[in-house]
């Protein structure tokens, strides 16, 4: 198999606002759109970010058709994570989860968009306690 391109879809209520929100803060550009659907990409992070009007015909399976994004996190590995926090925090962004190092070395913090899309920067630092 060979992987020419890869995509996140999110059903969301509000495809524009999540679109608005990612395009705002993180630097996405959209790419394409229809009504119900917004495609966002960057250079850099190798897949698309797409938001899908909840309850579309054209979404399959059936059975996710009317379920809203929920469950999971969007997760962007940052260089300077410290930096992203202070940047988000002028930006007015509500920050769902303070900045935090996690045992393994995992720093990071979450903010939620319009349509509750939780989205997570993360850095991989030294992990607390360890001798580097």
């Amino acid at each position: 198999m060979k992987v020419t391109a890869s995509a996140i879809s999110l059903n969301v209520d509000d495809p524009n606002a999540s679109a608005r929100f990612a395009t705002e803060h993180f630097g996405f550009a959209e790419e394409m759109s229809a009504d119900g659907f917004v495609s966002l990409a960057r250079p850099d992070v190798g897949f698309n970010l797409i938001f899908l009007r909840t309850g579309l015909a054209s979404f399959k399976p059936e059975r996710l058709r009317g379920r809203p994004a929920d469950g999971l996190l969007v997760v962007f590995v940052v260089e300077d994570i410290d930096g992203e926090y202070e940047r988000i925090q002028r930006e007015g962004v509500p920050i769902t989860t303070p900045i935090e190092t996690e045992p393994w070395g995992e720093r990071y913090f979450q903010v939620t968009d319009p349509n509750g899309v939780v989205i997570q920067l993360a850095q991989w630092v030294e992990a607390p306690g360890t001798d580097g």
